[in-house]
């Protein structure tokens, strides 16, 4: 008898994508467990009408957490993690159907992905190698890490990895972008300013062109023509910005610190305040 499988996905204000994902999933799921973390939108009237599903609610911290809440309440033995930006397509769907009816040799399973980009395909920038172990054994399988790319470890090690890509839409426009490049990298340098690294002028300097030509020319960006060129400048741009934050906490001023550098009917607002620590 095959395995039986519970699909989870994790979501917020995704009624632009929930339809389809949840379209996808159903060629493999016995379950869908729908996990909202507080949506605003149509999200959920979505998911109500699409079909049979179960939605659990509750408030998110960071993705490795949320889905560590979720997993457990999933009904069936083995879980798929699908986040609504993902599309199931038929060839990776039947390769699941396969490992379920035949019984999985394995405890997790490494999932290759195909990325778009505003809708376009992208092979190279260091994006093809992209790869998430979501298909796993519910009681085997947890999320470690805080940050928001977590990624499952298998209790038992035993490891496989599918043949077939699962689809990934990352982004459909610069807005897109820049609000998950915000939390992505005031959460990163809030965890480096914890950890006690500093910021420093030279990786200021240096992260920005140095990962822009890594992933241009080491990792083949140009290949993918006017995509690739965005992709390894917003590559370069997110490492800038990662230790921009950084050196924000640690050394940028405050508008209520430099208030207090200057007495009432001070005139001297030229003058250069000496170095606050925050």
């Amino acid at each position: 008898m095959a395995a039986r499988l519970t699909v989870i996905i994790p979501c917020k204000d995704e009624e632009a994508n929930i339809g389809q994902c949840l379209q996808s999933v159903r060629q493999v799921a016995d379950e869908v467990l729908v996990a909202d973390s507080g949506s605003t939108d149509r999200t959920l009237e979505i998911v109500r009408r699409s079909g049979p599903c179960r939605i659990i609610e509750r408030a998110y911290v960071n993705s490795g957490d949320f889905k560590n809440w979720a997993i457990p309440q999933a009904q069936h033995e083995w879980v798929l993690i699908v986040d609504a930006d993902e599309r199931l397509p038929a060839a990776l769907a039947a390769e699941i159907r396969q490992l379920l009816r035949q019984g999985p040799s394995c405890d997790g399973y490494w999932i290759s992905r195909a990325n778009f980009f505003m809708g376009h395909r992208v092979r190279f920038s260091g994006w093809q190698s992209d790869r998430v172990l979501r298909l796993f054994r519910r009681d085997c399988g947890v999320y470690r890490g805080g940050t928001d790319h977590a990624e499952v470890d298998i209790s038992t090690g035993r490891v496989g990895r599918l043949r077939q890509r699962l689809l990934h839409y990352s982004y459909w426009t610069y807005d897109d972008y820049f609000q998950r490049l915000q939390r992505y990298t005031s959460y990163q340098a809030q965890t480096w300013h914890t950890q006690g690294r500093r910021a420093s002028g030279w990786k200021l300097a240096t992260h920005l062109p140095l990962r822009f030509l890594h992933a241009y020319i080491v990792r083949l960006g140009f290949l993918d023509g006017l995509v690739g060129l965005q992709i390894c400048a917003l590559t370069g741009y997110y490492s800038f910005l990662k230790q921009a934050r950084l050196w924000q906490l640690q050394q940028g001023r405050t508008r209520e610190q430099i208030d207090r550098m200057f007495a009432p009917g001070d005139e001297d607002h030229t003058r250069v305040p000496p170095r606050l620590v925050a």
